[in-house]
């Protein structure tokens, strides 16, 4: 059975355990169906906060990471805004992959967030002391439809109306479920005396949050037990550690299939709430003594449910102190332990016929991480990176395509000998279709299919940003696919055609080769945009000067009788191929200056080192 299969069937037998349990308990239903509601509400609450917030919370990330202090205020600040820990981390996550932010800025935005997850539980505990909340929540139910009629922001309103309407809707079913459902389940049967009755509701608090993936909806099951008497407040605090616990364990779990950015996120939360976990386990009877003094102080010694919220909040503001001081050297070492993978090389097996191995597996992606999606910024970045990968195998491909030796891109000057020695050889050189096949059309289409699965929306920055994004990689597409029309002809008339069709050849590809060089140099130099512009303005005048010269040469050779009409009409036809080829890595670099000049660290082609991303190995 697949895995796919075995989840659908493991989802059926929970939907049949529940229908039934619902048949035969309507307190438990009411229960469940309140927290259900209570889940939806925090849902549309997320997803309508997130609409109004819009790029701003993005831009304010990218500003935020200056110092230690802004990243912890952007954490507590954030997540008090939308309500939602996994939110803001995964918006972490997506510019830690990107490279927008830095780890150790990433580590203070998550302990702020652990922190501004706290602001939660006071608006659970004080709402709860509502005697009923659904006449409120009806009213709120009407103008939230309302408002979802109209445009974007109007519908982010609407949404948060929603949500706050199915939050209240739930917390009154769960309070008049939870006092009608004891009559069965009574949590007080499970009160054991001493340590192990403290761990028996830390692990409690912990099971119930991770099954819910919601520590909010499991401490609002704690307050309303708490305010029906079932459990006393030294049990409130131990299922409020456990709640802690839990939201680590569905972090844990949603980073396991991800980028390193977030399993290095997720350990780090992990040791931050099992810091404090062992820290408030070990100090559970101070603590109390600490709460039930400030209670005092506060005004509040009366009301268990605010005391439950002021114990989470220091739960988790000693876990900020205690971090705090050492996130730069916790950030060290886990990209120490987490180390990110080095770039492999993509390598091509020559066989004896000159055609790339078929049992190769074709080169994919490297940077489209999945987490970006849901960030413009983060989106657009990691589409930058890719296109530099895309750039340097194009650049490699079309080398290869036209028997030029990729070691001369970055050698200090043209060796005339190599270069002689390619063109007697190739013949027994791979076949452009298969390096494009193998190396260009996968990563083309990763790319593709990610920009059409993007979620965030697109401001106008962003917009050009993605178009001239979608034309970097077509004309590095372009400049592949007219490289592989150039070779046909090359393959068989560099070397054994006619001793002027070989020479002409021969001097179309010396062009070819100082396009690729230049195109590279280029994008190695740190020059204003105004100086970059003067260099490509040599290179235009440059292609152009030699294609004048080039045309005005196999005319002369036709008029002399050294070429004939055919012959000069392939060269004519290859001439603008080559020409192409130049035209369409130059308006990459064009466009890495003008649209894209926000989006790309650097210009395309730029590699970390000269090795090569397809290597030649012989078999």
């Amino acid at each position: 059975m697949s895995k796919n299969a075995l989840n659908m069937a493991t989802l059926w037998l929970l939907a049949v355990l529940l229908a039934l349990s619902f048949w035969f308990s309507p307190d438990w239903t009411r229960l469940a169906g309140g927290l259900a509601l209570f889940l939806f509400g925090m849902q549309c609450l997320e997803e309508g906060l997130r609409v109004l917030a819009g790029g701003e919370l993005e831009r304010f990330l990218g500003r935020a990471t200056e110092q230690a202090w802004k990243s912890l205020g952007f954490g507590i600040f954030a997540t008090a805004l939308v309500q939602s820990s996994t939110l803001v981390s995964l918006l972490t996550i997506a510019f830690l992959g990107t490279g927008l932010i830095g780890l150790a800025a990433g580590l203070c935005i998550v302990f702020g967030a652990n922190l501004g997850t706290t602001s939660g539980i006071w608006l659970l505990a004080l709402l709860g002391q509502s005697a009923s909340l659904a006449d409120v929540a009806l009213p709120l139910a009407v103008f939230g439809i309302l408002l979802g009629f109209n445009g974007p922001r109007s519908k982010g309103v609407g949404r948060v109306l929603l949500g706050i309407c199915f939050l209240f809707f739930g917390i009154d079913l769960m309070k008049t479920g939870f006092s009608d459902a004891t009559a069965v389940f009574d949590p007080r049967q499970w009160l054991l005396p001493g340590l192990p009755g403290v761990l028996l509701f830390v692990a409690l608090g912990a099971l119930a949050t991770a099954v819910m993936q919601s520590s909010h909806a499991s401490l609002m099951l704690v307050l309303t037990a708490l305010a029906g008497g079932q459990i006393d407040l030294p049990q409130g605090f131990a299922l409020a550690i456990g709640s802690n616990l839990g939201g680590t364990l569905t972090a844990v779990l949603g980073a396991l299939g991800g980028a390193r950015a977030g399993k290095r996120l997720a350990l780090a939360n992990v040791l931050f709430n099992a810091a404090i976990t062992v820290l408030a386990l070990l100090l559970l009877a101070p603590a109390t003594h600490l709460v039930q003094a400030l209670s005092l102080w506060l005004g509040i010694a009366g009301n268990p449910l605010l005391q439950l919220a002021l114990f989470h909040t220091l739960l988790n503001a000693v876990g900020v102190l205690l971090f705090m001081p050492w996130h730069s050297a916790l950030a060290a070492w886990l990209e120490r332990l987490l180390p990110e993978p080095a770039e492999p090389q993509v390598l091509i097996a020559e066989v004896g016929n000159g055609q790339a191995e078929s049992a190769w597996p074709q080169t994919r992606a490297r940077y489209l991480d999945d987490s970006a999606l849901g960030s413009a910024e983060a989106a657009v970045q990691a589409v930058a990176h890719e296109l530099q990968h895309l750039a340097r195998l194009s650049l490699e491909v079309i080398c290869h395509a036209l028997y030029l030796p990729v070691d001369q891109l970055s050698s200090r000057q043209i060796d005339e000998t190599v270069l002689r020695s390619s063109a007697q050889t190739a013949g027994q050189a791979l076949d452009a279709e298969q390096l494009y096949q193998r190396h260009i059309k996968g990563v083309y289409g990763d790319l593709l299919s990610y920009m059409g699965r993007l979620e965030a929306a697109l401001d106008e920055v962003h917009s050009r940003l993605w178009l001239a994004s979608q034309v970097v990689a077509l004309q590095l597409v372009d400049a592949v696919k007219d490289a592989k029309h150039l070779q046909k002809n090359l393959g068989r008339l560099l070397a054994d055609g006619e001793p002027a069709v070989s020479a002409a050849y021969a001097e179309l590809r010396h062009h070819l080769l100082w396009v690729l060089r230049e195109v590279r140099a280029i994008s190695l130099l740190d020059l204003p945009a105004e100086a970059l512009r003067a260099r490509l303005q040599f290179f235009d005048d440059e292609a152009a000067n030699f294609d004048a010269a080039f045309r005005e040469r196999l005319f002369a050779a036709v008029r002399a009788q050294r070429l004939d009409g055919p012959r000069a009409s392939s060269l004519m036809n290859d001439l603008g191929y080559a020409s192409r080829i130049g035209q369409s890595l130059r308006n990459v670099l064009l466009l890495g200056l003008d649209e894209g000049g926000e989006l790309m660290p650097h210009l395309p082609f730029r590699g970390v080192g000269d090795e090569p991303l397809i290597r030649m190995e012989p078999k």
